[in-house]
């Protein structure tokens, strides 16, 4: 009979994206306390709202007295599940509390919701993950036959494409989303961006980035070369594998320009696990330790992994 081989969901490549957007999450509930992020909307109410599914997140559970206390235990939760342990038993809680933040406080941004949406199906991978860490390296199949073990590593392969099919058109979105406006089409966006008071850069980053879009050029590859890299994100699905790696710092470095300028320092952690998602190969096991000594630039040998450690076989 023919069998068909595809990568092990469980590796450190995805355990790193469960770790940045449970950081996210962390980043908002810490530095935001209780009355910060519930609060009065005009024309809507006072968040969380509680109606409909809504009504199932945690803060709709209490009264807004323990609203903090709810808040420090979520943060707990979150704790964990950025430590990598038990990805099993931590991933539906680490999506509960992603689901109670995009839902309950009063201005979620694009970040709480990317988050959100990547977590559940982050959850769906972690839920087959037996490793005790999920920095591990992708274990070896104890029955490489198994069809339980298949139907788990094929949801759980499943949902990381999904993850990546999202990224690929939330990229597409944004970039096409902007051609029909004139200062798009011009060239002349950042211009207005870097000068808002409300979400421009901030006083210290002024001076410099005001010195760029005063000048044509400037200003002209600060509007169009986010363009041009959102539609080669929007595509790198079509692209080879080293491409792939070369667009990675490009958007990581894209995201870090938005966080520092605007502050959407969640945005950008949730956007970045996005990016490891999208451009990283399925099964992705990078080689912390090896990483950390080149960095220190001390030697360690190499070890080679069979392709029988990071693939299951199922039927045709």
């Amino acid at each position: 009979m023919r069998r068909r081989t595809f990568p092990l969901p469980w590796a450190a490549g995805y355990g790193l994206a469960r770790t940045l957007l449970a950081l996210g999450t962390l980043g908002t509930l810490v530095f935001s306390d209780a009355a910060t992020l519930f609060r009065e909307v005009a024309t809507v109410g006072r968040y969380p709202l509680c109606q409909g599914v809504n009504a199932g997140g945690a803060f709709c559970l209490v009264s807004p007295d323990h609203y903090d206390t709810v808040r420090w235990l979520c943060c707990l939760v979150l704790v964990v599940a950025a430590s990598g342990w038990r990805p099993r038993f931590t991933a539906i809680p680490h999506a509960y509390v992603a689901f109670s933040v995009f839902t309950g406080i009063s201005i979620p941004d694009g970040g709480d919701q990317i988050t959100w949406i990547l977590t559940l199906l982050i959850a769906l991978v972690a839920v087959g993950d037996a490793r005790r860490w999920h920095w591990q390296p992708s274990p070896l199949p104890e029955k490489p036959e198994s069809r339980h073990h298949a139907l788990w590593a094929l949801l759980g392969t499943s949902a990381i494409v999904l993850a990546r099919i999202q990224m690929a058109v939330l990229y597409f979105q944004s970039c096409v989303a902007k051609l029909p406006h004139a200062e798009w089409a011009d060239g002349s966006a950042l211009y207005y961006w870097v000068n808002n008071y409300d979400f421009g850069a901030p006083n210290w980053l002024r001076p410099a980035l005001g010195a760029l879009v005063n000048e044509p050029l400037g200003v002209a590859a600060m509007t169009w070369g986010p363009l041009v890299l959102e539609i080669a994100l929007a595509a790198a699905l079509l692209m080879p594998q080293r491409v792939r790696w070369m667009l990675l710092p490009a958007g990581i470095l894209f995201h870090l320009f938005i966080a520092v300028v605007m502050g959407l320092w969640s945005f950008a952690i949730a956007m970045w696990a996005g990016l490891l998602l999208l451009l990283s190969p399925l099964g992705h096991d990078p080689d912390f330790k090896r990483l950390l000594h080149r960095v220190s630039r001390q030697p360690m040998a190499s070890q080679a992994r069979s392709d029988e450690s990071t693939e299951v076989r199922v039927p045709a």
